[in-house]
């Protein structure tokens, strides 16, 4: 990865870090109704899900994409899982502190499923370029 690239990436997580901050902080009054449950699982959580998917692989390029041993793949990968993972419970808990909004430990479930298939995803594509 170059450096003009490693930037870009670099300034993308940090512009993905504050709309997910915006979305988790944000006092929305006036949202639009949506549909309550999508498939029978809460629209909110679905909400959560595709808000944390991007974590790991946009972190994975902010911290330099994966070099060329397997060890270091994973120890990336496995950084950005944990970062995420501490991002999405710092969130839940700055949202139990607000007095518009409400922390719930299932939104963190979904936060860290999404987090953990996004991670997961990141490792097989790495590992698979790295066998080749």
């Amino acid at each position: 990865m170059t450096r003009r690239q490693l930037t870009w990436a670099r300034i993308l997580f940090g512009l993905y870090l504050v709309a997910v901050a915006v979305l988790c902080f944000g006092k929305f009054d006036s949202a639009q109704d949506v549909p309550k449950a999508l498939w029978g699982i809460p629209m909110d959580k679905i909400v959560h899900f595709l808000m944390f998917f991007p974590f790991p692989i946009l972190g994975c390029l902010a911290l330099g994409g994966h070099p060329g041993k397997t060890g270091k793949a994973v120890l990336r990968t496995g950084i950005a899982f944990l970062a995420g993972c501490a991002f999405a419970a710092g969130t839940e808990w700055v949202q139990a502190h607000l007095p518009y909004r409400s922390g719930d430990p299932a939104d963190f479930g979904a936060d860290a499923l999404a987090l953990l298939l996004s991670s997961t995803l990141v490792l097989i594509l790495v590992l698979a370029k790295h066998s080749k």
